[in-house]
């Protein structure tokens, strides 16, 4: 059984939300760190299986979490319309440009954190690098093998929807496909993730053997964007290496 409580959870307002695009969909919640100028800024990107009925707001515990740590965040959302993926890429695309110039309590680079889908959003990103200063890519549980998620029928046929067309159409958008990045990558995965099992971040990992990957045998899927759940303080400890490697 997957812990769904912070789905619901509440947290604290946004600091602000600004729009980055003309779009409906085109803003995103920042909250601004306690210690965000010496720090990248940290943009997310949520989960849901790039389906429309999930947005942003689950985010918020998250968000309210690692500004509290220190970072200034930036939740986005972005158009989720089945079988259109490349509104979804060109709004993430456009999100990593402007939004990192319209914020200044950052010093200047970016750390790309999603989840589930966002993690496979986050890894495209740093595979295909829209803006300066990418610190680094932290993907949570992604979906970063579209092929085998594709055949493993994840998400009721989620891959298939998001793309309306088998991933072998489309492999410019399966991370496990892109040429390895210089960008330092790195995957938390829950080892008892049933949505989006581990071996599909191992599969990514196989393919990309400078990537880091992270299990955390204990956690589930939603887990790894739980502040109240031990597996968080992991996904902390990865963001501050990449903050002080850099």
């Amino acid at each position: 059984m997957e812990d769904r409580s912070v789905l619901s959870r509440t947290a604290a307002p946004p600091d602000e939300t600004i729009a980055y695009g003309p779009g409906a969909d085109h803003v995103a919640d920042i909250r601004h760190g306690t210690d965000g100028e010496s720090r990248p800024l940290v943009m997310f990107v949520h989960g849901g299986f790039w389906r429309p009925e999930f947005n942003r707001e689950h985010a918020g515990p998250l968000g309210e979490s690692l500004a509290a740590h220190g970072w200034t965040v930036a939740s986005i959302e972005y158009r989720r319309t089945p079988g259109q993926p490349d509104d979804t890429i060109a709004d993430v695309s456009l999100a990593m440009r402007v939004i990192p110039q319209r914020l200044d309590d950052h010093r200047g680079e970016v750390i790309v954190v999603g989840h589930s889908a966002g993690g496979h959003l986050a890894l495209w990103s740093g595979h295909n690098r829209g803006q300066l200063g990418l610190a680094g890519v932290v993907a949570l549980a992604p979906v970063a093998d579209l092929r085998l998620a594709y055949d493993q029928g994840l998400g009721d046929g989620a891959v298939a929807a998001f793309l309306g067309a088998p991933p072998t159409e489309r492999p410019d958008l399966d991370p496990k496909l892109l040429e390895t990045t210089t960008t330092p990558i790195t995957i938390v995965h829950g080892g008892r993730d049933t949505i989006v099992p581990v071996e599909v971040g191992r599969s990514y990992a196989a393919s990309h053997q400078s990537a880091r990957l992270v299990v955390v045998d204990d956690a589930a899927h939603f887990e790894v964007i739980d502040p109240a759940s031990a597996a968080f303080a992991v996904v902390v400890a990865e963001l501050e290496r990449l903050t002080a490697t850099r």
